[in-house]
């Protein structure tokens, strides 16, 4: 894969600049590459918020996003930017970067012979999974809070409950508009193979979502989801974490068992 690795050592919060100039002619022709492939992949299978957002924040025009040029259309629709990282980050600098409305995405872009899978998340994944739908208010809302709430489980040892809440919708997760299941989650939205596979494939179970249910399900970050939780809205799911109690559940949750995938 490339990188872009700065001469400055990252910041406390784990930011680099961009450098946007010193990505090669290559390196935006893979990005071009993948988005016209997942465009075309996605077409009438995403919510339309996600559709909204690449034209919101003109996410089709050729080559890498330059992030100043998108901050600048991105804040003044919900008030979040994306701040440019060299690769994850620890857990800590995560939240507290959702808890900013900060989303960090990785300023690198995986090569033309990784189109299909890349173990650590590049910038295509980052950007066009999840970037458009921070265009909309209660997406960008219900992400914030995500990233309290992380901090949150944190300092209280639960991460590993609120991690599969992050992953089973802001990653994975599917949503029920005008009938018909759509896609939402980034990792669905950037991946060509599981994009259908979630939508068609008779393998994977997908069940309505329910909290105590999500919390308790373990989850496979090494291969295709063996299943999907489906919200049927994101005001109900932003108006479930204002109003849950959540160390309170997961005290609950304590004596009752995992459930496997």
């Amino acid at each position: 894969m490339f990188k872009h690795f700065t001469e400055a050592a990252p910041a406390a919060d784990w930011t680099i600049p961009q450098n946007w100039e010193h990505f090669t002619a290559e390196e935006h022709r893979v990005w071009d590459l993948l988005f016209a492939r997942q465009q075309a992949r996605l077409a009438g299978r995403a919510v339309r918020a996600f559709e909204e957002g690449l034209g919101i924040l003109r996410l089709s025009r050729p080559g890498i996003p330059n992030f100043d040029e998108l901050n600048a259309r991105l804040f003044e629709r919900t008030g979040w930017t994306v701040v440019a990282v060299p690769g994850l980050v620890p857990d800590d600098v995560f939240f507290r970067h959702l808890s900013r409305r900060q989303f960090p995405a990785g300023n690198f872009i995986r090569s033309a012979a990784q189109l299909d899978y890349l173990e650590e998340p590049d910038v295509f994944h980052d950007v066009f999974g999840h970037v458009p739908m921070l265009a909309d208010h209660r997406v960008a809302d219900l992400l914030q809070a995500l990233g309290e709430h992380g901090l949150a489980a944190l300092a209280s040892g639960n991460l590993h409950r609120l991690s599969r809440l992050y992953w089973y919708t802001i990653e994975f997760g599917l949503a029920r508009e005008d009938g018909a299941l759509k896609i939402y989650g980034a990792g669905l939205a950037s991946s060509f193979g599981e994009a259908g596979f979630a939508l068609d494939d008779l393998a994977p179970w997908r069940r309505p979502f329910e909290l105590r249910q999500v919390l308790r399900t373990r989850y496979r970050s090494d291969a295709f989801q063996p299943g999907y939780f489906v919200i049927d809205g994101f005001e109900g799911l932003l108006r479930t974490l204002e109003s849950i109690d959540l160390d309170g559940l997961y005290e609950e949750l304590d004596g009752m068992a995992e459930i496997e995938p």
